[in-house]
C-alpha cells in the first residue's frame, strides 16, 4: 500500500476546504489500510444493491471512530444534525448505530465538518 506525505494541505492553513478534505481522507485511507483491497466474494443478488455499514467499509468505520468523541457532549449531535438538515435520531443513527450510512454530500459535509473541529474552528 503506498503511503502518501501529508505535507502541503496540512500544513498549508490556507488550502482550503478541499485541501482540508483530501488531507481527512489521506489520513483515513493510511489508518484504514484495507480500504482499498477488494475482496472476492460471492454475490447473492444481482448488482445495484446498497453498500451496508461493517466490515466491508472501512473508511467509514474509521470516519464513525473519529466522530464519536467530538459528539459525546450534551447537544452536539442537535447542533451537528441543525448544519446538516437532519433531525439528532438520524446523527445517531449514523455515528453510534451500525445500520445506517449518510448519502454522499453529507458524508462529505460531515468530513469537512470534523476537519474544522479537529482544527479548533468549529463551523456554524
Amino acid at each position: 500500500m503506498y503511503r502518501y506525505a501529508l505535507s502541503s494541505p496540512v500544513d498549508d492553513p490556507g488550502g482550503g476546504p478541499i485541501g482540508a478534505l483530501l488531507t481527512a481522507a489521506l489520513v483515513m485511507a493510511q489508518e484504514a489500510p484495507k480500504a482499498f483491497r477488494i475482496e472476492a466474494k460471492r454475490r447473492t443478488r444481482r448488482g445495484g444493491g446498497t453498500l451496508r455499514p461493517g466490515a466491508g467499509t472501512p473508511l467509514w468505520n474509521e470516519l464513525k471512530r473519529r466522530l464519536r468523541p467530538h459528539l459525546r457532549k450534551y447537544g452536539k449531535q442537535a447542533n451537528l444534525g441543525r448544519l446538516l438538515g437532519l433531525p439528532r435520531q438520524r446523527v445517531n443513527a449514523y455515528v453510534t448505530g451500525g445500520g445506517e450510512m449518510p448519502d454522499a454530500e453529507r458524508t462529505l459535509q460531515l468530513l469537512v465538518w470534523l476537519v474544522l473541529v479537529e482544527r479548533g474552528k468549529p463551523p456554524g
